[in-house]
Parts: structure tokens; sequence; C-alpha cells
């Protein structure tokens, strides 16, 4: 049952909790590159007829990771990267010797999720957002879990 309060603050009472997982695949051409996996997850949430929720959504890499942030403007991806790559460069002197220490790092300080509530069969987010995987070691083939919590 969905009930609105006068504060426009969403309160959904759910006598059983379901939740549900599907794994999508996105594959990388870059070895630092930002994929809008936006209409993926909607496909997901649309799959299951999932009317109102909680969805997480999941890099399962160590090199990677997931953001929101603005779709309309190209150059906030390449100020994005630019900036990481200013704070943790990619540099031979780490002592992981695989050569990616960068990517872990900057996979860390972005974060491996995020969390958006779901109404009306619809992630709520504004205008201009879209959900970003990062790819920070590729070109690979990366999966990303959605959980989503009814």
């Amino acid at each position: 049952m969905l009930l609105i309060s006068k504060t426009s603050t969403l309160k959904i009472k759910v006598p059983d909790k379901i939740m549900f997982y599907k794994e999508i695949s996105v594959q990388s051409h870059k070895r630092i590159q930002w994929i809008d996996i936006t209409s993926e997850v909607q496909k997901v949430i649309k799959s299951y007829s999932i009317t109102n929720g909680v969805t997480v959504i999941s890099s399962l890499h160590t090199t990677a990771g997931i953001t929101i942030n603005e779709n309309a403007d190209p150059d906030v991806g390449r100020d994005f990267f630019w900036k990481l790559n200013q704070l943790i460069p990619q540099d031979p002197s780490y002592y992981h010797s695989e050569g990616n220490s960068d990517s872990h790092l900057k996979a860390s300080l972005i974060g491996l999720s995020v969390q958006i509530p779901v109404i009306n069969e619809r992630c709520v987010l504004g205008t201009w957002q879209s959900i970003y995987f990062c790819e920070f070691d590729g070109p690979r083939n990366r999966r990303v879990s959605v959980s989503v919590l009814t």
C-alpha cells in the first residue's frame, strides 16, 4: 500500500519483502571509461515488474566502480577522469606488481555500488542523472549486479 504524506514523503508498507537479482554484462573499450548503464538497469526492473522498492547496483570487480553523475555534458566525464588521474596517477612505483594499483585505488575512492529508490517501475533519478559503470583497468568484459528489494 502506498501512502503520501503532506510533506511529499513516500511511505511504503510492504508485508513481505522479496529480493530480485540479475547480472548484466558490460564491455569496456578503453583503460578508463564510463559507460551509461541506466537503460540496462531499467530493463531489469521492468522485467520483474517491480513497482516500488530499492535497487542496489554493484560492480563485481575491484578495478571498476559505479557512480551517478550528469548525462547531458560529455565534458563532465572528461573532467571526472582528468581529476582522478591527477589525484591517483598510473605509477610503476606502487607495491602491487600488476601495474593497475591506480585502478584499485580509484575504484575504492569512487565506490563499488549505488542505491536508488524505485517508484512506479522507474529508478528515481534527477533530470540530468545517469548510472555509470566506471572502468579503471580496461578494456575488459565486466559484470554488474542489479539487486532490487521490494
